[in-house]
């Protein structure tokens, strides 16, 4: 699978770096990580954000609050090499690289150590700073802390933040004990937390909760401490500079707005890497621009369905894909693409461009990493190509009889049968959330390039 140039010069760059690892999902990881990167960019330090594995939301508040575009670290989808790419690169300019992991640091594919937090942590070779929850305990956290610390020698437990103390009694309990340099000590803080929804954290446009605990951090962390262990990282491999920017030979429109803003940055980067011109349009409110391709990310339609029901756009789309347009929608934007979506309480039209309906479940239907391979003929993959990615979803599909897939599935479930990427003229409609690599990108501009010559 190509992840991008695999060669490096054998110039070495220090890049300052922290690792914001729980010991579990639910230890406030999330919040502390943000407000480590508000707290530092209020400091006055350019902070470049990072989220390991496949997350759209968690990114968003980072970006907010960073004003640099946070990148996902998944070495499942990219490769090792790919995440020390897309890493050296984006921290380029920086003063500090603040990375987010994942549920435990420990959890990775299928209970191994692949595509964990720990996993990214020895590929960057990061430093890393344990967050744990202390609520409920007092000296015990220490043999939590020394587990964590000792499990694999291969990383750098480097520093611990205490998080939800109760009271400065609490806090005296846990110093008597020591154990590995302690970062922080954050207070039990039940009036800062970010609402949430199906399927995650409400969005940073809906929700600065991330970046008011900022303050919180500050008051409560040694954040010349953390700079010290982040500055004690071991110098990185530069990548090559990237071939400048090429001439655009095609405009791909990309979906844009409350609906629709699940999109790894990497994938945007290449499609503009590869010729593209990327033009960004809301589904809801909008037109279809000018463009000679479409790409449709996920998000959220089923809470904004009536806006997107109501819109002309729709009808664009309609008209478009019957003139033979390349068109790529992924989960949010496969539903987009159905002829209706069902939810709890009506029945909305949705674009009618594949023929099947999209209902709203109660329950998570599909979770985890896609091994997708390329069994049909369409000009936005090239057959017998293989690709990897993640599928999170609350929706099914049912569709028509003849419905055809080009996707077949080792890994995922997809739409029907291990099948995905429904296909109706050269539009094709996936749950998965592919992560491009560099000849997919290519692929697709060449269908633009293609459609936009006739």
């Amino acid at each position: 699978m190509i992840c991008g140039i695999q060669h490096y010069s054998h110039v070495m760059r220090p890049i300052p770096r922290i690792t914001v690892a729980g010991t579990h999902s639910g230890c406030g990881k999330t919040t502390l990580a943000s407000g480590l990167m508000a707290a530092l960019t209020a400091q006055g330090l350019v902070v470049q954000p990072f989220k390991v594995g496949p997350d759209f939301i968690d990114p968003t508040h980072h970006s907010a609050i960073c004003g640099r575009t946070s990148r996902n670290l998944d070495p499942f989808m990219m490769g090792e090499m790919g995440v020390r790419e897309t890493f050296t690169r984006a921290a380029a300019g920086a003063d500090i690289a603040v990375i987010e992991g994942a549920m435990g640091l420990y959890d990775g594919l299928e209970g191994s150590d692949t595509a964990s937090t720990a996993h990214v942590a020895k590929i960057l070779s990061a430093p890393v700073l344990l967050v744990v929850d202390a609520g409920g305990a007092s000296r015990s956290v220490h043999a939590i802390v020394r587990g964590y610390a000792g499990f694999d020698p291969e990383v750098r437990v480097a520093g611990v933040i205490f998080n939800r103390i109760g009271s400065p009694r609490h806090r005296a309990f846990i110093e008597t004990t020591k154990s590995i340099p302690v970062c922080g000590w954050i207070p039990r803080r039940q009036d800062l937390s970010v609402r949430s929804r199906h399927l995650g954290l409400a969005l940073a446009d809906e929700d600065d909760t991330m970046s008011r605990f900022g303050a919180v951090v500050e008051e409560a962390c040694d954040l010349p401490r953390i700079l010290g262990l982040a500055r004690s990282a071991p110098p990185l491999p530069t990548p090559p500079d990237l071939p400048d920017r090429p001439e655009a030979r095609a405009r791909i429109g990309i979906a844009s707005d409350a609906a629709f803003s699940f999109y790894y940055a990497d994938n945007l980067d290449r499609l503009v890497q590869a010729g593209a011109e990327l033009v960004y349009f809301s589904p809801m409110t909008d037109r279809l621009p000018d463009v000679d391709a479409v790409y449709i990310g996920g998000g959220y339609p089923e809470l904004h369905a009536e806006a997107l029901a109501a819109s002309r756009c729709r009808e664009d789309l309609r008209r478009v894909v019957d003139d033979g347009m390349p068109v790529l929608a992924e989960c949010g934007g496969l539903i987009y693409l159905s002829e209706r979506l069902e939810t709890t309480d009506t029945d909305h039209p949705m674009a009618g461009v594949l023929p099947a309906s999209a209902v709203m479940a109660d329950r998570i239907q599909a979770l985890g990493y896609v091994e997708a391979r390329v069994v049909g003929r369409t000009p936005v993959f090239e057959q017998g190509t293989s690709f990897r990615g993640q599928e999170f979803h609350y929706s099914r599909l049912d569709c028509a009889p003849d419905a055809r897939f080009v996707l077949e599935l080792s890994r995922g479930r997809g739409i029907v049968d291990d099948r995905d990427g429904l296909i109706e003229q050269n539009a094709v409609g996936q749950y998965t959330h592919a992560y491009f690599t560099v000849g997919f990108a290519g692929r697709f501009v060449q269908a633009a390039t293609a459609y936009r010559r006739t």
